[in-house]
């Protein structure tokens, strides 16, 4: 049974799926967008009913061509509302790429993407070129800890 006190006024929250990919040094892969100051890991929103863990994937494709299937979250990072709504964001593994798959990523056209391009940076210099909530969500990302992405209590495949 559905209670329609539930759907009268949704709470309204973003939800970030963002990406964590390394290349055979360690070096995370970083775009660098044209709306914001700083570097960040790819991603974007999800779609209403999007799984997140699809919506990361299909970010990841569309930003770098790098296809990847992604099941487990390594970090959750919630940002209140500022100028911009709430939001919660979730970092997944990407793993590792080899250096033929780093070599051969591509950025859409900028009038398309809002990227201005994509490049490995080593994780010393990350405050250096991310904003500091960025390069902290990052860090936190960094730290091996996993959780797996359960959908209605099952594993996300």
């Amino acid at each position: 049974m559905r209670d329609p006190r539930l759907l009268a006024k949704p709470p309204v929250c973003r939800l970030g799926c963002l990406v964590l990919v390394r290349n055979p040094r360690g070096e995370v892969l970083l775009v660098d967008p044209d709306y914001m100051d700083g570097l960040i890991l790819p991603g974007g929103s999800a779609r209403p009913n999007e799984p997140p863990h699809e919506a990361a994937a299909r970010h990841l494709l569309a930003t770098t061509g790098i296809a990847r299937r992604l099941s487990h979250v390594v970090a959750v990072d919630f940002t209140p509302a500022d100028r911009y709504l709430e939001r919660l964001n979730l970092v997944f593994d990407g793993g590792t790429v080899t250096d033929r798959v780093a070599a051969r990523i591509t950025v859409p056209p900028q009038h398309r993407s809002g990227l201005l391009g994509a490049r490995f940076v080593p994780e010393k210099q990350l405050p250096a070129v991310m904003a500091p909530a960025q390069a902290a969500r990052a860090a936190e990302a960094l730290t091996n800890r996993m959780v797996p992405l359960l959908l209605h209590g099952q594993r996300a495949a």
